[in-house]
């Protein structure tokens, strides 16, 4: 199966970085001369900590961005595995001015029972995404999908709840409905592991990995940043 997905090779993380920010500034700018307001979904982990400071520095309008997040951890927004807490400080706490961020973690006691209230935050926020920006997974996992699930489509909710398979945590992740309807999907892989995985992909896809669940229903529409650095 040929995919029609686009990957652009980084020999290192810095230069990943400034070619992912000058591609996603360019598309939310695009974005905004078409329309008044742009919606940019954006994860957590390790990777975002290096790019994400450097999409901050770019010159956009802020103030008509609205900003979430593709996942997150069950867990308070001040601890240190919060995907919430990683962008306030990575990337919110840069920006020359206030933007609209859009949380997932709830008061809840768990995201199973939070759904309803999550989805609509979502609802309330301009929709489809305009840019997705999402990382990639040794096990094939996106966002906070998992290998061992199912690719659930035309669901209900803007969102899911998840129990991953070997984590410390419930999640709660955007749907893949949700995450596949984006207009722009950057999808930003480190390390020899994670490329070869897509190089496999790229000659037949494996349905078991969430990843190719995406790739499936939106491959024209993803941007691949990728370096051997890890």
């Amino acid at each position: 199966m040929a995919l029609a997905m686009r990957r652009l090779v980084y020999s290192d993380i810095q230069s990943l970085n400034a070619g992912f920010a000058e591609f996603a500034a360019a598309t939310l700018h695009d974005t905004l001369t078409q329309k008044p307001r742009a919606t940019l979904v954006v994860p957590g982990g390790s990777t975002p900590r290096h790019y994400l400071p450097a999409l901050a520095q770019c010159s956009l309008p802020w103030d008509r961005i609205t900003i979430t997040l593709s996942d997150e951890r069950w867990v308070d927004v001040g601890d240190s595995q919060s995907n919430e807490n990683l962008v306030r400080q990575y990337l919110l706490a840069h920006l020359p001015v206030p933007t609209t961020f859009v949380g997932l973690k709830t008061q809840h006691t768990d995201p199973f029972i939070a759904l309803d209230d999550i989805h609509q935050r979502l609802s309330h926020i301009p929709l489809p995404p305009d840019l997705t920006v999402l990382g990639l997974g040794e096990d094939g996992h996106i966002a906070s999908l998992f290998p061992g699930s199912q690719p659930e489509t035309a669901l209900s909710r803007h969102c899911v709840a998840t129990a991953p398979p070997i984590a410390p945590s419930l999640r709660v992740s955007l749907s893949l409905d949700l995450l596949a309807s984006s207009d722009h999907i950057a999808l930003v892989v480190t390390g020899d592991h994670k490329r070869r995985l897509l190089d496999r992909l790229e000659e037949r896809l494996d349905m078991k990995l969430p990843v190719s669940w995406l790739v499936k229903l939106a491959s024209p529409r993803i941007t691949v940043f990728e370096t051997d650095a890890a």
